[in-house]
């Protein structure tokens, strides 16, 4: 098989060595990818993100969630960006993406700014990726080395946007770890994405049902939920709560802790917690927190290479909302 490329993560002093698929496509990817072509890139990014978290705490957890809705519909490929038009349907109204997804406009004004100083070099693609990143490390969260060189999609893939790619917050922890695995990840990587829990908030549609219909949930937060979400649907659909009711803008590892306490707002975390693959994981991540903050570095840098497009595949968009014609 030859030798595998492998990443440096750096955790607090620590520096974690990952070993990943040795896919041709992984090998075109690297750090120093845009070092000639766009050398102030990382620093330009991380501006605007840092711009867009002060502004709003939450926006770092939907730029996560950008990428990683993006990465597990036809990979890593900035598809879900692009707007629907007369005559093409994109990802981003698609349940269950639609109202969901957030953070579109702070990926254009990534993209403004790149395109002033390297007009026509760097992907949107990239731009998630790296977003996602800084986003984590902006909060309080690991760290670590982007690879870099994807290229973004033309189209959109409409069809792959389902429960089977994109778990719903009902999902069961059987449910989950099949998803995960259909694209190469882990129980390990499952429960340290998961982890990204730790900051972001769910809407009232997606914990209605674990408020109202399970036992598994602490009593006090329970009602506190109920009194802003009705048991009915309507109007208040979109009143949110955060997925880690301690510590909502701190990327830590309370949202582990919190599942122990049976304080996960959705049905998915806590069958995560109930089920005996994943408990043990859950378990050492709430007390040992690098760990989590290694383990997680190390799914992002895994699922940022899910079926990405290099070389001459795909292209690099001038908009990132749109296919260049």
């Amino acid at each position: 098989m030859g030798i595998l490329p492998s990443f440096v993560v750096a955790v607090g002093l620590v520096h974690l060595v990952i070993v990943v698929s040795s896919d041709t496509s992984y090998a075109r990817l690297s750090t120093n990818f845009y070092a000639h072509s766009c050398p102030h890139l990382l620093p330009t990014i991380r501006s605007v993100v840092q711009s867009a978290i002060e502004k709003e705490a939450r926006m770092g957890a939907s730029l996560l969630r950008l990428h990683f809705h993006d990465c597990f519909v036809n990979g890593c490929d900035a598809s879900n960006l692009l707007d629907d038009t007369p005559s093409f349907q994109g990802e981003k109204n698609v349940k269950p993406n639609a109202g969901s997804l957030r953070g579109f406009e702070v990926i254009d004004q990534i993209k403004a700014v790149v395109e002033q100083i390297c007009p026509g070099v760097v992907s949107c693609a990239d731009i998630l990726t790296i977003a996602a990143r800084d986003s984590v490390s902006i909060l309080g969260g690991p760290n670590w080395q982007v690879k870099l060189g994807r290229r973004d999609a033309r189209t959109a893939n409409v069809t792959d946007v389902n429960p089977n790619n994109l778990p719903p917050p009902n999902s069961t922890a059987d449910h989950l770890i099949s998803s995960f695995h259909n694209h190469g990840l882990s129980i390990k990587d499952l429960i340290a994405l998961y982890g990204g829990h730790t900051i972001g908030k769910a809407r009232c549609f997606h914990f209605r049902a674990h408020i109202y219909n399970d036992t598994d949930i602490d009593p006090g937060l329970r009602h506190s939920l109920q009194a802003i979400c009705p048991s009915t649907k309507g109007i208040d659909d979109n009143i949110t709560a955060p997925l880690d009711p301690r510590s909502p803008n701190s990327f830590d590892n309370a949202y582990f802790k919190g599942l122990g306490h049976k304080l996960g707002i959705l049905h998915s975390d806590q069958e995560l917690f109930n089920a005996k693959a994943t408990n043990h994981l859950i378990r050492r991540y709430s007390t040992h927190l690098h760990a989590f903050r290694s383990d997680f570095a190390a799914a992002m840098i895994k699922m940022g290479h899910i079926k990405v497009l290099t070389g001459s595949s795909g292209e690099i968009r001038k908009n990132c909302r749109r296919a260049n014609s």
